[in-house]
């Protein structure tokens, strides 16, 4: 394993969020971008009053995504404990983030309802088996929720028109988990998208992301 971890599979080093909320990082898969491997990272948020589980990877290879040469970690492989999920967020639809949402069958999902209508309506959008999986049970979302005390589901446009992030914070600066919101740190080193914008506009202490090893920082002031 090299310094940023790449490569290796599986749970890695909990960081903590204000009060005792414990953010893991969990590697799932890994796809060929541009000729060189992104890691797919889903992200665990231990809660006092629930286990948030934030985004699922995939689990099984597709034809529609064969030119990305997907290598999986799924969860169901991994010593994860499933059942433990109290509840599961979506931060947006594509492939890459719902493909394990059958392994939750019977739990709540919770999405933002454009996010919902698009990847159903939407040629290209992402794998429609995967959204709508035998028992998969979607909770849609109209802009800001607070899910558990502390921890809020947030819009955040720009990598689709349903993206959002989980915000954590119960003082001091938030901690964000953000799926693509950004794809690498330049993304939130100079914000773009009005979901970059507003995240950036948190002052968060880091932003977890779904296809870098370590969580982006803000630089000095």
């Amino acid at each position: 394993m090299d310094a940023t971890g790449r490569g290796d599979p599986g749970i890695r080093e909990t960081m903590t969020a204000p009060t005792s909320i414990a953010i893991t990082p969990v590697h799932v898969a890994d796809l060929l971008a541009e000729g060189e491997l992104m890691p797919v990272y889903v992200h665990v948020i231990d809660h006092p009053d629930g286990r948030v589980l934030v985004d699922t990877g995939l689990t099984e290879l597709h034809p529609a995504v064969a030119d990305m040469d997907p290598r999986l970690m799924p969860l169901s492989e991994q010593d994860f404990d499933l059942a433990g999920i109290d509840i599961v967020v979506n931060t947006h639809l594509h492939f890459d983030h719902c493909g394990g949402n059958h392994l939750f069958a019977g739990k709540p999902i919770y999405v933002q309802r454009r996010e919902l209508e698009d990847a159903r309506s939407q040629d290209d959008y992402t794998i429609r088996e995967w959204v709508d999986a035998p028992g998969v049970q979607y909770v849609p979302v109209d802009g800001e929720l607070e899910l558990l005390p502390g921890l809020r589901l947030v819009p955040a446009p720009g990598h689709t028109a349903g993206t959002q992030v989980v915000v954590v914070g119960t003082g001091g600066r938030p901690v964000v988990t953000g799926g693509d919101m950004a794809v690498w740190f330049g993304e939130l080193d100079e914000p773009q998208t009005e979901g970059q914008l507003l995240v950036r506009a948190l002052d968060p202490e880091l932003v977890w992301l779904a296809h870098v090893d370590e969580p982006w920082r803000p630089g000095p002031a």
